[in-house]
């Protein structure tokens, strides 16, 4: 009861700067109206209980199922084992990740559903599951993961050729998405686990990150190679128009999603359910009460994926649209800019996958590397960049990949100079600070300023901001890196420099 009580706080501070920015432009620049905004608390109030109850059941469930995993593949001694297992837990991770389903849901949505959600979970999770099974690989051989990760880019580069603006847009925010509350502590979990493999100390505390990384990398690759595989493809797209204020309907929108999102959330999470009961019976073996705590895990977040679901679609992801399309109508497209940077800057402190890794890095280095460091580069780095996604949509002549390419050319470079802890740490940091509050919200004001603005396009333009900031704590924790290094030099630390 205290762990859930401690998540509700979490969570309330999550959605407060949301909550805070909503008000403040109600009451300024774009009145909502009474039932926008109701539909909006309400909204809120649903996400803040049901990622608490999510994010209790990955803490007593999921989590430790993903170390219990690691371990026992270790253990078996068997690369194809280890392999095989890497490759379906990975695909059942991201297939339940709430941060894949929504963006999911938004592609879905703008494109008629030409591209299907469920096409677009299972091409994704196809993907991540491959390169977790080939991170584990990565291990065994003993291959450096700056190596690994400048093939991945030099791979994912040479698809981009080949596909379509609207494609590379999406395929960059799977990768974000995908990398999130579910996601980040199994991975993490899994990569402690799999990093015992090593026997070195310092080998073994490099190789606990990267694999988040690894694993998003993935995700772009089948996003790019299905668009490959269907060919250059014209999509009608769905309009979006500015919601009557009038409307008084508060409650029924939550009311009649919660069939589906039961329905998404059971069959989301089946295949790792089933995986944990399967994995009891043939390595873990564990006592009766241990394993009904992870059963019980389970159930909660089982429970609070369709609260939050409910809560998303209910209101909260409408009033974000209709902020970005009212704010981007203005003649001053100042403000627009200005609330893409606040709305960054101050959620992705709150984010829960960023505490998992910032307490993950902390725990990891032994109080080396402070959370508060970590949290400050982040915050500045990814509202910088919904503050250019939004440039990006107000200046035709910017494409997504004029800025996707020198800056991941500038980050693959950077790898080979920053510390390697820092490395994985920076890698993985971009694949955490995209989590449900940038899926949801972010994304859904980011869309809403796109279908006002003339020379936007929804599908080309309203998707990449997840891909933008994705990219922007890969450089900033590798120039946190820089910092680190050049301190422990003067004080005598080791960082795992260059190698």
């Amino acid at each position: 009861m205290n762990a859930l009580v401690g998540l509700l706080k979490d969570n309330v501070k999550t959605v407060i700067p949301i909550a805070a920015v909503v008000l403040v432009l109600n009451f300024t620049l774009v009145p909502l109206g009474f039932s926008l905004i109701a539909r909006f608390l309400v909204g809120a109030v649903l996400i803040i209980i049901g990622l608490s109850l999510f994010l209790l059941g990955v803490d007593i469930g999921i989590t430790p199922m993903g170390s219990l995993t690691g371990s026992s593949l270790v253990m078996t001694n068997k690369l194809p084992v280890v392999l095989l297992g890497g490759l379906v837990l990975g695909f059942f991770i991201s297939i339940a990740e709430p941060g894949l389903m929504v963006l999911a849901y938004q592609v879905d949505f703008v494109t008629l559903s030409a591209i299907s959600s469920w096409m677009l979970l299972i091409v994704v999770s196809t993907g991540l599951a491959i390169m977790v099974s080939l991170g584990f690989l990565r291990v065994v051989v003993r291959m450096s993961l700056k190596l690994f990760l400048l093939l991945s880019y030099l791979v994912i580069f040479v698809l981009a050729l080949f596909t379509q603006p609207e494609f590379l847009a999406i395929a960059f925010d799977s990768s974000g998405a995908t990398t999130g509350i579910l996601a980040v502590p199994f991975l993490l979990a899994l990569a402690v686990g799999i990093s015992r493999l090593r026997k070195d100390s310092v080998a073994s505390e490099e190789d606990s990150f990267g694999l988040v990384a690894i694993a998003s990398a993935g995700a772009i690759m089948s996003v790019l190679v299905l668009n490959i595989i269907i060919g250059t493809q014209e999509y009608a797209v769905a309009s979006l128009e500015a919601i009557e204020v009038g409307n008084t309907a508060i409650l029924k929108p939550f009311w009649d999603f919660i069939p589906t999102a039961f329905q998404e959330s059971f069959v989301s999470l089946l295949p790792l359910t089933v995986s944990l009961f399967v994995l009891q019976k043939i390595l873990f073996h564990l006592e009766r009460r241990q394993f009904a705590r992870l059963v019980k895990g389970f159930l909660y977040a089982f429970i609070g994926l369709i609260v939050f679901l409910v809560g998303v679609y209910g209101g909260f992801m409408e009033v974000a649209g209709e902020i970005g399309l009212r704010l981007a109508m203005l003649e001053n497209k100042v403000w627009v800019v200005v609330t893409a940077f606040a709305l960054g800057f101050f959620t992705i402190l709150a984010e829960p996958a960023v505490y998992v890794l910032t307490h993950t890095i902390e725990e990891v280095t032994s109080g080396y590397v402070k959370r508060k460091a970590v949290g400050a580069a982040l915050s500045i780095g990814v509202g910088s960049a919904v503050a250019l996604a939004m440039i990006r949509i107000l200046t035709p002549a910017i494409e997504l990949w004029h800025i996707l390419l020198p800056s991941y050319i500038i980050a693959v470079g950077m790898m080979y100079y920053a510390p390697n802890l820092f490395v994985g740490i920076a890698f993985d940091a971009g694949g955490v600070a995209t989590g449900p509050m940038t899926a949801t919200f972010i994304l859904a004001f980011v869309q809403g300023a796109a279908s006002a603005f003339p020379g936007a396009n929804l599908l080309r333009d309203g998707f990449g901001m997840i891909a933008l900031v994705a990219t922007a704590p890969i450089i900033t924790l590798q120039i946190l890196g820089f910092i680190f290094q050049a301190r422990s030099k003067k004080q005598g630390v080791d960082t795992g420099a260059e190698g």
